[in-house]
């Protein structure tokens, strides 16, 4: 008996591509906080038609990236202080844990992967290159959490990035920092010795203080 091929559904196609870059672009903070949206404009900007779009947004407001307000009304996230200091408490909860449990796993590969990182980081900061600040800062803490291999923690972890990306990118723009965090090379160096406590000190300061700048 003939297997027959199953077809894919070209929306479903093309509502996980605008999905997954208009999830991006929010996190790297790419699109500005409270930025409108529209269907028809995403249609456009992705060569899709309104029904992917319409899935992509659904999703992406069921995760906190985008709001939609009774009216319809579809913008990336304007946070509060009160708000930002939740997120940050969630952040200094959730990501100590993650790279305690990567730790036994931070082999020298990894470690130098993160210091490459933490030097694209550092070069952004020069270049006053906001998105790329956002984009390899956030690279630099997921591939440590990788190796934790707490999937369900790490999706949280995004959830909270996708929040916080248009907010991040927006005050470190203000700011015009020219020099990394200086607590990557403190979360470099316990990874190095193995010191468990130093890691999750250096992690919850390194999320606390830059979340520090945006709740101010």
């Amino acid at each position: 008996m003939p297997i027959t091929p199953r077809l894919t559904d070209p929306n479903a196609a093309a509502h996980e591509r605008v999905y997954r870059s208009l999830r991006q672009q929010v996190m790297h903070g790419e699109l500005d906080p409270g930025q409108a949206l529209t269907l028809r404009g995403l249609g456009r900007q992705f060569g899709v038609s309104m029904t992917p779009a319409r899935e992509a947004v659904r999703r992406l407001v069921a995760e906190g990236a985008l709001t939609l307000s009774s009216s319809g009304r579809i913008s990336t996230p304007e946070l509060s202080p009160e708000r930002i200091e939740e997120l940050a408490s969630i952040r200094a909860l959730l990501e100590p844990e993650m790279a305690s449990r990567a730790l036994p796993r931070a082999h020298f590969a990894l470690i130098e992967r993160l210091a490459a990182i933490n030097m694209l980081n550092a070069e952004a900061a020069v270049k006053q290159d906001a998105v790329e600040y956002v984009r390899t800062n956030l690279e630099f803490h997921r591939t440590l959490y990788l190796r934790a291999q707490t999937p369900a923690m790490l999706a949280m972890c995004e959830t909270v990035w996708l929040q916080l990306g248009p907010t991040m990118r927006a005050v470190y723009a203000k700011l015009k920092r020219r020099e990394p965090p200086q607590h990557h090379r403190m979360i470099l160096a316990a990874l190095k010795a193995g010191d468990e406590p130093g890691l999750r000190l250096a992690v919850r300061t390194d999320v606390t203080q830059g979340l520090r700048h945006l709740a101010g």
